[in-house]
């Protein structure tokens, strides 16, 4: 069994890089891999109908970036928009890992994925 489904990761690492704001920042979107964890944070809260109610429900969501959105999905790096974290979610689960941990700020948001056990 591997620490962490890459696919899993690509899902939310793909999803911090789209859902981030570019404006008025620069700071950067950073991943931290430490010895039992990944660490993924991202400028940019929340955006249009995502609250940090909803976050994270399958097909609830909305595009602060709608270009960079679309090529990434012409690209094939999105399969399916709305479902990402559901997908990294249902992975980790069946690799052993814990349910990623999401911390959903109106100015970033910051998501920890623990080792499987």
């Amino acid at each position: 069994m591997a620490d962490y489904p890459l696919i899993a990761l690509q899902q939310l690492v793909r999803n911090a890089v789209m859902h981030r704001t570019y404006e008025a920042t620069n700071a950067p979107t950073r991943i931290t891999w430490l010895n039992d964890r990944i660490e993924i944070i991202n400028p940019g809260g929340p955006y249009g109908m995502v609250n940090k109610d909803n976050f994270g429900q399958p097909g609830v969501t909305d595009y602060r970036n709608p270009h960079l959105a679309e090529a990434l999905k012409v690209l094939g790096y999105v399969q399916r928009f709305g479902f990402g974290i559901a997908t990294a979610r249902r992975l980790l689960a069946e690799n052993g890992n814990p349910p990623p941990e999401f911390n959903v700020n109106a100015n970033y948001v910051f998501v920890t994925v623990r080792k499987a056990s």
